[in-house]
């Protein structure tokens, strides 16, 4: 079987992109099919497309809606590595780059302007996002210049702005109804602030895990001492924020959990010191659908967040993370608010992915009876 595809990055995540229409002609279930794809359950995924990190093991289905205001309707997955899975619970904000792009590179969307403005809806959370992408006299330049924090290699300028992004996910900005909470996990009482903007988002402060917020570049090795404790907090917010039943049945990939402290007196260049998780692991930058969830905690009085950046946020939030300082925005255009944060992207191959037979196995059995 030879599916069409193309390999992208968005931000600072790599994603497959596929075509929803090509991938229905494999006739198979998508929690099946992906996982055979990027090659997992195996912690290499060395029999798959799969980068074997959570964040080159995405992957990005478009779809062009018949009519409406959406140029382009995209469904985010989350494949597994160590499982035979898929986590469709949340979308990824870096890989939302891409939608917007590969309408322009094929043709969907004709470029106007300066900046071409593409409608995207994204079908995991409801999402519209408005991305502007970088048409310099009416088309997308040869030359690639747009650089971004934890990119070392320049790429197309694409500005997502999400679209009333409160509550897409469990009807609320505040989905307990206040503005901190408290959670015990680990034997400690934690005071946590849940959040759903872009993403489901638990944020915790920084010197409650015994992290000093004058050292931000040691956190990574404290944090990963205290990994079980964290995931049991994402958990049981999880179930507070109405995600899953129990703490056993939460996805891994939502909520997200972000660890924040105030920046010192000597490091002010940005209004926040941030490190999010990603699929139980500390991510290497940031995941923009939290960075949304970050912007608006902060100007939400009462927040933790809202407390850490000094309870007067402006339109721009300036999140310190492993990769660099990045900052969001946000604008207020015909009474709707954006919320948003500025990328790069590109493409990066063009290609056919062979899936091969496997007839006579459990897999093969298990694929032909399931269906799209």
């Amino acid at each position: 079987m030879k599916i069409e595809a193309e390999w992208m990055r968005g931000g600072t995540s790599k994603c497959w992109v596929f075509e929803a229409e090509h991938l229905q002609e494999a006739g198979t279930s998508l929690d099946m099919l992906l996982p055979r794809l990027f090659g997992s359950p195996d912690p290499r995924q060395i029999d798959g497309v799969g980068g074997a990190t959570s964040t080159t093991s995405k992957a990005v289905i478009l779809h062009r809606p018949a009519g409406g205001d959406v140029d382009v309707e995209f469904t985010f997955a989350q494949v597994g590595i160590e499982e035979a899975a898929v986590d469709w619970g949340s979308n990824c904000g870096n890989c939302s780059a891409v939608a917007g792009l590969y309408a322009i590179e094929k043709g969907w969307v004709t470029p106007s302007g300066d900046t071409t403005r593409i409608v995207t809806r994204n079908t995991n959370t409801g999402q519209v996002i408005v991305q502007r992408v970088a048409t310099p006299a009416g088309a997308l330049p040869l030359v690639l210049d747009a650089q971004m924090p934890g990119v070392p290699f320049p790429g197309h300028r694409v500005g997502l702005g999400f679209q009333d992004p409160a509550g897409k996910t469990t009807g609320a900005l505040l989905p307990t109804g206040a503005a901190t909470d408290t959670i015990t996990a680990g034997g400690t009482r934690w005071t946590v602030s849940m959040v759903d903007a872009g993403a489901p988002v638990v944020i915790v402060r920084a010197e409650d895990l015994g992290l000093d917020p004058a050292r931000y570049d040691s956190w990574r090795t404290g944090v990963e001492l205290q990994l079980d404790t964290l995931d049991q907090v994402r958990r049981q917010a999880a179930v507070r924020m109405g995600l899953a039943p129990t703490t056993a049945e939460a996805a891994r990939a939502i909520p997200k959990l972000a660890i924040a402290a105030a920046p010192t007196q000597a490091d002010p260049g940005c209004d926040v010191n941030v490190m999010m998780l990603s699929m139980g692991r500390p991510h290497p930058a940031l995941a923009i659908t939290g960075s949304i969830a970050l912007t608006l905690a902060a100007r939400t009085p009462g927040t933790v967040l809202h407390t850490i950046s000094g309870n007067t946020p402006g339109p721009a939030l300036r999140l310190r993370t492993p990769a660099g300082v990045i900052e969001t925005w946000s604008e207020e255009r015909d009474g709707t608010l954006l919320v948003g944060v500025d990328r790069t992207a590109r493409t990066i191959a063009t290609t056919i992915i062979h899936l091969p037979e496997a007839s006579g196995s459990a897999a093969a059995a298990s694929l032909a009876g399931a269906t799209l």
